[in-house]
C-alpha cells in the first residue's frame, strides 16, 4: 500500500456535521469518506474529456471594419 499524507483540513462545523452523517450512511469514517469523494472526483476528471477552447487570432491581427483580409 501506498504511504499517506498527513494535512490539516479546516471544515465548517455545518460541513464536518454533513460529513459525519454521509460516512455512517456509508459505513465509513469521514477521513474515509473524504478519501472516498476525493478518489471518485479524481477519477471523473481523469475520464472527462477536455474542454476545447476556441482559438482567437491575436489582437490586431483582424482586418479593419470594411478591410479584406
Amino acid at each position: 500500500m501506498a504511504a499517506k499524507k498527513s494535512f490539516l483540513l479546516r471544515l465548517s462545523q455545518e460541513m464536518w456535521e454533513e460529513l459525519e452523517r454521509w460516512a455512517a450512511d456509508d459505513f465509513r469514517s469521514v477521513n474515509g469518506q473524504i478519501e472516498s469523494i476525493l478518489h471518485e472526483a479524481i477519477s471523473r476528471r481523469k475520464r472527462a474529456p477536455k474542454p476545447q477552447y476556441p482559438v482567437h487570432a491575436p489582437a490586431g491581427d483582424e482586418p479593419a471594419a470594411g478591410e479584406q483580409p
